[in-house]
Parts: C-alpha cells; structure tokens; sequence
C-alpha cells in the first residue's frame, strides 16, 4: 500500500529514505503557525500529527497518510519553531544548560476506510551550556529557523547536545521505531523491499536534495 507523508521536513524525508521506505510528499494545508493544543503536550502532538493526516488525506485516493508533529518541552512550556532569530536565541538561551523533553506525535490514516493508528515517543535531551557567542553563531547559520526549540540535532546544534534519554531519531523528528509498529498495524511491512535490487527510489539527503524521483 503506498505511504504519503504529510509534511515538507527534509529531516522526515530522509529518514523514511535511509530505512528504505518507499513514499510520496503531500502537502497538508496545515497553517505552519498552528500550535499544538491540549492539556497533555503528548497527546497535543498526537492531535496535530492526526489533522495534518487527515488534511493530506483528503488531497490523494488511496493508501496511508503519515503526519507527525514534534514539539520541545522547558519546564512545563511547549517551544514551538522561531518566529525570527531573536526569539531563536531567547529560545536557545532558555535550553542552555538545561534538561528538556522533545515529543514527536505520528498519526497514520487509510484514505480509503478513515482508520487511524497514533503513537509518540519522547527523549529528554540534556544541553551544554552555551556561550553568547556560540548561540549568535549558530543562529547566524539559519539552521535554527524550521525546527522546535530552535534546534536540529543532526545537524550544528549535534555540538551543543551533551546527552540524550531515549529515542535519537525522534529528537530528529520522527521516531522509526514507533513508526515501524503503526506501519504493521495498517498492514505495511517497512521491511519488504530491502531485498529487491532497485526499486526506483533513494533517500533523500538532510538538505532536501531529492534523487532519482523521490520527493522533495
């Protein structure tokens, strides 16, 4: 059955890329501004992952819909992506020398029946304490810009990350393993094109490139 994944992360795309999982990007309509609401930030994650699917849904005939949702939690406080580079810094700031939580929702939806399977998963992040002059630098790069709490693990930021607890892919923005059980339940096995030579498609880098058709 074919996967559609509601979102434009690069990050996501290439994830589903390095495990060999064939799918296609279908924008959801979901205004970017949209927070997460609810008074449990997981299942607030989970809810947002769930309308982005089901937005996306609405635009493809049939297979499942992938929307996941990542928020970053200080002390009690969901940091959602900066607004422009000084919010980037006070967030930043905030985190330096710091524990924190990052909560990825995942939501998947059968075009054709409407069934839905919702997980999460949740990794507490310990950071360094970062200098001024480290924060302005890294803000510098734009790489703080799309990502909850202003920060991208896998990339610049992997310096200012002194530990985690917990899944490493969903800090990144999606939790393969989790994933891996809803795509079961919904009758994909991410597994059963590893043994086929070539099927058509490769992962796509952390920048976006996309190779031999896959989607941007």
């Amino acid at each position: 059955m074919k996967l559609f994944l509601a979102s434009a992360s690069p990050r996501r795309a290439a994830l589903l890329g390095q495990v060999g999982i064939p799918f296609e990007v279908v924008e959801s309509g979901l205004l970017a501004e949209s927070r997460p609401r609810g008074p449990v930030p997981a299942e607030a994650a989970v809810q947002l992952a769930l309308e982005k699917a089901r937005l996306a849904a609405a635009a493809v005939e049939q297979g499942i819909v992938l929307g996941a949702d990542t928020i970053v939690l200080h002390r009690g406080e969901i940091l959602g992506k900066p607004r422009d580079r000084d919010e980037a810094c006070r967030m930043l700031e905030r985190l330096s020398g710091e524990e924190h939580l990052v909560i990825t929702g995942i939501a998947l939806v059968d075009v054709r029946t409407a069934c839905c399977e919702c997980g999460f998963a949740e990794t507490r992040v310990w950071m360094r304490v970062l200098e001024p002059e480290m924060i302005e630098a890294y803000v510098a790069t734009g790489e703080p810009m799309d990502k909850a709490g202003a920060y991208g693990i896998q990339g610049k930021a992997a310096l200012f990350v002194e530990r985690i607890e917990g899944s490493y892919f969903n800090v990144v923005g999606l939790p393969l393993y989790q994933l891996s059980l809803l795509l079961s339940r919904m009758g994909i096995k991410p597994w059963s094109g590893w043994r086929e030579s070539d099927d058509g498609r490769e992962p796509v880098d952390d920048q976006g490139s996309a190779h031999r058709g896959e989607a941007p």
